[in-house]
């Protein structure tokens, strides 16, 4: 597996991340690496015909999680290149058939967009928690949940009764990251039961009424190690109707 490293930053996650993937895994197509100083954009990875690219910001080069978030986009690249129905499938193509004919609100297909991300980060980690040390990724997992709740405020809650802190910070989404989290964990037995994750992702579905923690964690977790492309299709439009709902008119 042929990893360069350019920019201004450390080559050595992305090659111990090289070498924890060829462990298991091998890329036919070398790998770019870009390093670059706009901190907005953790990673973009492109697929071309001669070579996969990784633009990463400097600040995530650098960062603590840098070898595991190397991992994890090479893994999408592995996905990539045998073809996985994940990594193929025109997530525009699965939202036009989930939601045509219903009318659909802004925030909400950009939330499915996300969603059609973790199904796709669902295949990819199945790869980096199966070859990587898991603590670091349950402890990011949970940080990030940590302070999504704590800017998130109900769907109930009056107008002026919260200040958001951040406008990312959205219950809903919130709520479906959470599962997402728990059902990858539970995957692969990375959690115990008791772990604070559980109570994280309750508060967020407490504050999300309209989102079913369990049944968005059951979309994730039941997704088929090894779909056709009719059934990850099916599972992809599944839980977009799950989330969005509506009716009426076809999405924007």
């Amino acid at each position: 597996m042929d990893v360069r490293v350019t920019g201004r930053g450390p080559a050595e996650p992305f090659l111990a991340a090289r070498d924890l993937l060829g462990t298991e895994y091998d890329l036919e197509l070398p790998v770019v690496v870009k390093i670059r100083e706009n901190p907005d954009e953790r990673t973009v990875a492109g697929h071309y015909d001669d070579r996969h690219e990784l633009l990463v910001s400097r600040r995530a080069a650098t960062s603590a999680m840098a070898r595991e978030l190397a991992l994890h986009e090479f893994a999408h690249m592995a996905r990539y290149e045998e073809e996985h129905p994940s990594h193929l499938q025109s997530t525009e193509e699965a939202l036009f058939l989930a939601l045509a004919g219903r009318s659909v609100e802004r925030r909400k297909l950009a939330h499915c967009y996300q969603i059609a991300n973790h199904m796709k980060d669902i295949y990819a980690d199945d790869i980096t928690l199966d070859i990587g040390p898991t603590e670091k990724l349950v402890a990011f997992m949970e940080s990030s949940l940590a302070r999504a709740v704590a800017d998130s405020p109900p769907t109930d809650a009056p107008p002026g009764d919260y200040q958001r802190l951040t406008a990312a910070a959205d219950p809903e989404i919130t709520a479906v990251n959470a599962a997402f989290a728990l059902a990858l964990l539970e995957r692969h037995d990375a959690i115990g039961d008791d772990h604070r994750l559980y109570d994280l992702a309750h508060a967020a579905a407490a504050d999300a009424p309209g989102v079913s923690l369990s049944r968005f964690k059951t979309h994730f977790r039941s997704l088929g190690d090894d779909p056709d492309e009719s059934e990850y299709r099916k599972a992809l439009v599944d839980v977009t109707r799950d989330y969005a709902g509506g009716g009426g008119q076809a999405a924007d």
